[in-house]
């Protein structure tokens, strides 16, 4: 059982060729073409901008790695090893939960994993499960 759970949107799948740079300054760029998603999370909500580049995410249960920088409202991941079928801007991205272990999200992030969960921003939705206290 997992304490917490971060997720956010997908909100737009874009093809890009070999070479062809993703996010603020050209950070990453593509070594085969590829399946980028766009997500609705970002520095703004809390995201370390570390984890640009390092970072890891799942979509549709595939671990896939945050690519090029994170910006305030958006970051981006390949996509390119999710089947298509699985894909669409119907589905979430897990930052860490049941997938993605929330020590791991801290290491990508060189911060210790109490941080990531206070960072989170009051912005993003909470959801509570359980008995209430």
């Amino acid at each position: 059982q997992v304490a917490a759970v971060l997720t956010a949107r997908v909100l737009q799948l874009r093809r890009i060729d070999r070479g062809e740079s993703v996010g603020y300054g050209a950070t990453f760029r593509a070594k085969r073409p590829s399946v980028i998603a766009t997500v609705a999370l970002g520095y703004a909500d809390g995201v370390m901008r570390a984890i640009g580049n390092r970072g890891v995410a799942s979509l549709a249960g595939v671990r896939v790695p945050v690519v090029g920088r994170v910006s305030m409202d958006l970051l981006t991941l390949d996509a390119t090893e999710v089947p298509p079928a699985a894909l669409s801007t119907d589905i979430d991205a897990e930052f860490f939960g049941d997938h993605i272990p929330l020590e791991e999200a801290a290491r990508a992030a060189d911060t210790a994993s109490y941080e990531i969960l206070t960072a989170v921003a009051p912005r993003v939705p909470r959801h509570y499960r359980g008995a209430a206290a």
